[in-house]
């Protein structure tokens, strides 16, 4: 039997998970996935680590025109490739589909606002641009660089005016096998 990645099932998404919720609890923190990415096949890896982390049978995503990424996420975790509109989470390979991501994604009900999608965008982009984010997880505000796709991003996610505490949850992923999260509760000042 040809094994198609040396990822564990079991250790190295207890890894990645622990990451991606330091990233949660602390929003805008740099993390790396990179030692778990590259035991992943593919030029997706750190997408797919995530994938095999947050996703199982019962989960649904969306993966918008990048049939290749569908096809491995499908594969490698057995969750259901559903319209954007229905997934639990969104991976974002291209950011011209952002907008439609934005516009279309579940963002829970008041009475389940858990209901919402996960945004997975990857972002390789330099970190040149200065917000002051406030919110859940940041002591007072806090002073950040964010490169041009997680600023198009917060200002399509600002557009869509949800009601406390609806919203989305974004994850923001490199090719390098870096990550950084924006949840739904944080803002960006001046907004």
């Amino acid at each position: 039997m040809k094994q198609l990645h040396s990822f564990d099932e079991v250790f190295d998404s207890q890894a990645v998970y622990r990451r991606l919720l330091e990233a949660m609890s602390n929003p805008c923190r740099v993390l790396s996935i990179r030692e778990q990415a590259d035991k992943m096949y593919g030029d997706k890896a750190a997408f797919l680590a995530i994938a095999m982390t947050l996703l199982d049978n019962e989960m649904s995503f969306y993966t918008g025109s990048d049939s290749k990424l569908a096809a491995d996420i499908s594969l490698l975790t057995l969750a259901q490739n559903v319209s954007v509109n229905a997934a639990d989470f969104i991976f974002i390979s291209d950011s011209s589909e952002l907008e439609e991501a934005f516009a279309q994604a579940k963002c829970g009900t008041l009475a389940d606002p858990q209901l919402s999608a996960t945004l997975i965008i990857k972002d390789n982009g330099q970190a040149d641009r200065s917000f002051r984010l406030y919110g859940a997880g940041i002591d007072g505000t806090a002073e950040v660089s964010l490169s041009e796709t997680a600023a198009k991003a917060i200002a399509l996610r600002d557009a869509q005016n949800y009601e406390y505490p609806q919203g989305v949850d974004m994850i923001f992923v490199s090719d390098e096998g870096t990550i950084f999260c924006i949840p739904r509760l944080v803002l960006k000042e001046g907004a």
